[in-house]
């Protein structure tokens, strides 16, 4: 019986399921370094939304009134194409794409952040406001300080920082509570409109003529200096916002669950708010108010990988999946007039607004 003991052979170790009975696998480093656990079907997903955004984005660049296939478009990305091929891609079209994408990111996981903050499916920062907060600031210094992307990225982030202190304020009772936030939010946030829609008509007619537009979520004339901007600001905001992921599941939980766990709720709340509203006020500046992305994007990704907490990653991928393929319907599908990404994307995202309402009212 020894004998045998001896030269029996130990079970293979099996793949422990993540969080949740989800399978999954550690990532970390070796020791007592750091290790984090990544759900399955979450990684498989965002491998695929990366490389669907990847190749939407050159077939992007290479459309137009110019045609450029995919290839030379590739060789263009590498300094070997040719002139006219290079001078179309760089210049013309390749900071458009980009902005598009890091606006529709900064989006994604601002969205992904009030709605889990919420634990409400409208938790979006275009329907509590912050949206438009962070509008009715640049629209301040557009149209009655002047100044350029640097002072107007400034308005921006102090209109939405000032939206959601009063937000907060105004909705904090022994906490903050989803509900509460989602009302407040959508009754400051149609005193913003009214304000914003007053600023235009006393403004002079080539300021208007310019806050119009901008007010509509506009991509087009985007150059370098707005990608600069988004990629300063995002190289801040989303690896500290993602580092945050954890607590935010926990915080999904409930206050006194997370608070059990050693989560200060009201401080990472806090925390998490002003994060999701500076995302948000970046992104206002570089395209304008685009709606329905940051609203939209959480939920496909939610339902994508079938997660029941947040997926900022994923809702990252998905939010420049969306809005760089809005951009490009939107260029596009009434060529040769090119209309603003943001009629695109609201015109979208009012219909999958009332199908998520009515699908939500068939399960009650």
């Amino acid at each position: 019986m020894n004998a045998l003991k001896a030269v029996r052979r130990p079970r293979p170790a099996t793949p422990r399921p993540a969080p949740g009975g989800r399978p999954g696998f550690t990532i970390g480093t070796p020791g007592r370094g750091v290790a984090f656990r990544v759900d399955r079907r979450a990684a498989v997903a965002g491998v695929a939304l990366a490389v669907a955004l990847a190749a939407l984005t050159v077939f992007a660049i290479g459309t137009g009134q110019y045609q450029i296939s995919p290839g030379d478009v590739l060789r263009a990305l590498a300094g070997t194409g040719e002139r006219a091929h290079m001078f179309v891609v760089e210049t013309l079209r390749l900071p458009r794409a980009l902005t598009a994408l890091l606006v529709g990111a900064a989006l994604g996981v601002a969205g992904a952040i009030f709605q889990s903050l919420t634990r409400n499916p409208l938790g979006s920062p275009d329907i509590v406001g912050f949206t438009t907060g962070a509008a009715t600031g640049a629209l301040i210094q557009i149209i009655v300080v002047g100044g350029g992307m640097a002072a107007v990225a400034g308005g921006a982030l102090a209109g939405g920082l000032l939206t959601s202190l009063a937000v907060y304020l105004l909705a904090f009772r022994d906490g903050v509570h989803g509900y509460r936030l989602i009302l407040v939010g959508i009754a400051i946030n149609g005193g913003l409109v009214a304000t914003n829609i007053y600023l235009v008509a006393r403004a002079e007619f080539a300021d208007a003529h310019v806050a119009v537009t901008w007010m509509t979520g506009n991509l087009n004339g985007r150059s370098w200096g707005h990608v600069h901007l988004l990629v300063a600001a995002l190289a801040i905001l989303l690896p500290v916002t993602l580092a945050l992921g954890g607590k935010l599941k926990l915080m999904e939980l409930g206050d006194e669950p997370a608070t059990a766990l050693g989560v200060p709720v009201e401080r990472f709340r806090l925390l998490l708010m002003l994060l999701g509203v500076a995302l948000t006020a970046m992104a206002t500046v570089a395209a304008g108010p685009v709606p329905f992305v940051a609203l939209a994007a959480p939920q496909l990704a939610r339902r994508l990988t079938r997660a029941t907490g947040p997926v900022l990653a994923v809702s990252c991928l998905m939010g420049a999946l969306l809005l760089v393929a809005g951009d490009l319907a939107a260029q596009r599908l009434f060529a040769p007039t090119q209309l603003p990404v943001g009629v695109m994307t609201g015109s979208l995202g009012g219909v999958y607004l009332v199908w998520v309402l009515v699908s939500g009212w068939r399960r009650r």
